[in-house]
């Protein structure tokens, strides 16, 4: 078989010489041949194929390593590397959508035009509009205790799911550090707060074999600033029609979006349960998603821990959210869904409706709820 040299495959594969001797240290394209004496690589025209697909890879921005993997899931199994692909840009375009909502926000605060000062209220074109909520937890029928922590307020939902022996102080603390936000960061400092008290809730937890998920929202006006870091889940219910708007951060999540595993051979999956990020005091696992979310009157909004999603179908879930009217009764109904189907792990979550001030008041106080408690209790 003919070899080339590096720069005649240089030329054919449209990578330059430095490039594919990066890509010969990283075990991404290692040439045919090394000469003993020159250290000169060799490549021969059956590589071309590969390097022209880590090539493209390059121009659509795919890291390295992620551009590894696909190259080695289409040496044995060609339609799963094309679906890693697509997951990977579908990750991109999910990443994009949220820096767009973050420059749209920026705009706002710089142009002197922000989205709401308001505490309680929303200001939405025309509508002054505000939260209904209600949040309750349950540890379930096999689980000793309940490691969950919910909120809800007039400006604050939270769901956090602890694990480990210390779980229910982690979930706790993290909720908490959220509730010193409520009634004190606005405007531009929503998401910067949301992160900060995010990162001082990992570092006081110290890395150990215990920490916690987190899926909060923060209202700051006519958005809201969402936080998560895990696989606790927040839905929307909007027009009718339910869709998540968190990603789990999850072995089993990734494996989906690499396109190696169905949903619904994820859901038996052994390694369901581990996760690729929480709050456990290791900075590498503790990185949240943080977006901002526009609010529209009529919206109901879910936070919910693994306990009621893994064990309550989809379309019940949906059908709660369409048909209940009190975010009180919802969330009622939901866990003891959850409870009918056995409830193996603690079962927590939260229900607010952004409403027209003026048709229905809105709730005041709020509820915490934590992993020392027991039974159902709302606000």
């Amino acid at each position: 078989m003919d070899e080339l040299t590096i720069g005649a495959f240089a030329r054919a594969s449209r990578l330059s010489p430095k490039a594919l001797r990066l890509y010969d240290e990283l075990g991404l394209l290692t040439p045919a041949r090394v000469d003993e004496v020159t250290g000169y690589r060799y490549y021969t025209e059956a590589q071309l194929e590969r390097a022209r697909l880590v090539a493209w890879l390059r121009r659509v921005g795919m890291p390295l390593v992620r551009i590894g993997e696909v190259c080695a899931l289409y040496e044995t199994d060609t339609p799963a590397a094309g679906l890693a692909v697509g997951a990977y840009w579908a990750q991109v375009e999910k990443e994009t959508a949220a820096r767009r909502d973050l420059v749209t926000f920026l705009v706002d605060q710089l142009s002197g035009n922000p989205a709401g000062k308001g505490v309680e209220a929303m200001s939405l074109p025309g509508r002054n509009t505000v939260m209904r909520y209600a949040a309750g937890s349950d540890r379930g029928l096999v689980r000793p205790v309940n490691q969950d922590t919910a909120y809800a307020g007039s400006r604050l939902l939270a769901v956090a799911d602890g694990f480990g022996e210390d779980g229910a102080r982690a979930s706790g603390a993290a909720v908490e550090a959220l509730v010193a936000l409520e009634g004190s960061v606005r405007g531009a400092d929503v998401l910067n707060g949301l992160a900060d008290a995010v990162d001082r809730v990992n570092r006081a937890s110290g890395a150990s074999e215990s920490g916690t998920t987190l899926t909060a929202m923060l209202w700051t006006g006519s958005r809201l600033a969402l936080v998560h870091v895990g696989d606790t889940r927040a839905y929307l219910l909007r027009g009718g029609e339910v869709s998540r708007i968190t990603h789990d951060h999850t072995l089993v999540q990734s494996m989906i979006d690499a396109g190696t595993l169905t949903p619904d051979e994820a859901a038996s999956h052994p390694q369901r349960a581990l996760l690729l990020r929480a709050l456990d005091g290791t900075e590498a696992h503790a990185r949240p998603d943080l977006r901002l979310h526009d609010v529209e009157p009529g919206d109901r909004y879910l936070l919910c821990s693994d306990g009621l999603f893994t064990v309550v179908r989809p379309d019940d879930i949906g059908r709660v959210l369409r048909t209940t009217a009190d975010p009180e009764d919802a969330v009622h109904e939901l866990i003891a869904l959850a409870l009918a189907a056995g409830a193996p792990d603690n079962v927590t979550c939260a229900v607010a409706d952004a409403v027209v001030a003026d048709a229905v008041p809105a709730r005041s106080g709020s509820a915490r709820l934590d992993g020392a408690f027991r039974g159902q209790r709302f606000s």
